[in-house]
């Protein structure tokens, strides 16, 4: 009988594994990472699990999730930010609207994150 090697890697996925009784399991190892993956990343966490597991789980295997989340996150936030301004500037809700009526300018700043967010999430963490 052939004796199995101790660490084998396999081309066809990247890993490395090692032998651990009479299996052979991934050398996994998580990636330092410090920034966290914040409401958008959780969202398209939760839509990969959801609509793509092999994706998900190709992810989670060669350690890049975490940092896949939380570079879209960071994406997200500034793209919402561009979008919001860019509606504001165009919808006329300026700080001096703010200063002589304060409720509608929250209604309406209001209105516009809830149209940015729905833009986000359709071009961003469900596609």
């Amino acid at each position: 009988m052939d004796k199995l090697k101790k660490h084998i890697y396999d081309e066809n996925n990247g890993l490395h594994y090692t032998l651990v009784g009479d299996y052979y399991i991934p050398d996994l190892k998580l990636p330092e990472e410090n920034r966290t993956i914040g409401r958008y990343g959780r969202l398209h966490r939760e839509y990969l699990k959801q609509e793509h597991p092999a994706r998900y789980s190709s992810l989670i295997l060669t350690g890049k999730l975490w940092t896949y989340l939380a570079d879209l996150n960071e994406q997200a936030e500034e793209r919402l930010d561009l979008i919001m301004e860019q509606m504001k500037a165009a919808e006329g809700v300026t700080e001096e609207l703010k200063a002589r009526n304060q409720l509608e300018w929250v209604g309406r700043m209001n209105n516009i994150r809830n149209r940015a967010e729905k833009i986000i999430k359709s071009e961003m963490i469900y596609l």
